[in-house]
């Protein structure tokens, strides 16, 4: 997209966004009719949505909490955020270590007014209008640069994001990715994942569904081999590229991914 570009502040309550989508499977308030609707239409050719989105927000958790603990990260740069919801990854941080500091990204409007409401108590945390194709912003806009030092490392949160944007040779998921970890500090981590399905049926309904639902706010569900070329170079952590309810869950009874039609699939990398 053209760097700089001016969104829109609108909230347009009509259209379903992913963000609000995703805030109602999670089981929050902030969505609307439309995007209610659109995800009814949503399971009935893939049901397991909800079970995948309640999934997939623990696994962000449970890197945060990884990369903070184990890794002594302690500045984290969320690409798509999405509406606040319970243990944002800056909750999640600042329990292991208060100082702790977080920029979050996103495009959608509603996020920003919600997300700004949320953290106006805390000053090691902000929330930034951008699309996260836009990495020059992003990286140069007044927050990130009072929060991140960029010559240290750095946790890069890409999560269930690169389905919602489309290919492309400037702007598609390997660019962006390029743009973004060739200005990180060695030491640096790199979260991503994305919605993928290896049943060409469930990938053309969904991406087209999603296509006209958000109108045109959409990429598409790609495949495992997509998300792993995401990664080449990188020092992937253990377990790998994975469903991401099998990354280093808490337990034996931790919450599985229980059908596939489509899944949550990535991982996290290190940077060296």
């Amino acid at each position: 997209m053209e760097p700089g570009k001016q969104l829109s502040t609108k909230i347009d309550a009509s259209v379903p966004t992913a963000a609000r989508m995703y805030d109602h499977y999670l089981g929050g308030k902030d969505n609307y009719a439309a995007d209610r609707a659109a995800c009814e239409e949503l399971d009935k050719v893939v049901p397991s949505t909800r079970a995948l989105a309640l999934n997939n927000r623990r696994f962000l958790q449970r890197v945060v909490r990884t990369l903070a603990e184990d890794h002594g990260i302690r500045q984290f740069l969320d690409h798509g955020s999405g509406l606040p919801t319970q243990d944002n990854v800056h909750q999640v941080a600042q329990r292991i270590d208060p100082e702790s500091r977080v920029v979050y990204v996103d495009n959608d409007p509603m996020v920003i007014v919600h997300g700004r409401a949320l953290l106006d108590q805390n000053d090691r945390t902000a929330v930034i209008h951008a699309d996260l194709r836009d990495t020059d912003t992003i990286f140069s806009h007044p927050d990130t640069q009072r929060l991140i030092d960029f010559s240290q490392p750095v946790a890069v949160l890409f999560n269930s994001v690169f389905h919602c944007i489309p290919d492309s040779e400037t702007d598609g998921p390997p660019a962006v990715v390029s743009r973004v970890t060739e200005r990180l500090a060695p030491g640096s981590y790199v979260l991503m994942c994305q919605l993928v399905s290896e049943d060409p049926e469930v990938r053309g309904f969904v991406t087209d569904f999603m296509d006209k639902a958000t109108q045109g706010h959409w990429g598409r569900v790609r495949q495992e081999k997509d998300v792993a070329g995401l990664f080449e170079g990188m020092d992937i952590l253990a377990p790998g590229l994975v469903e991401v309810s099998t990354w280093r869950p808490d337990s034996e009874v931790t919450a599985r991914q229980l059908t596939q039609e489509w899944i949550e699939f990535g991982g996290v990398a290190r940077l060296c």
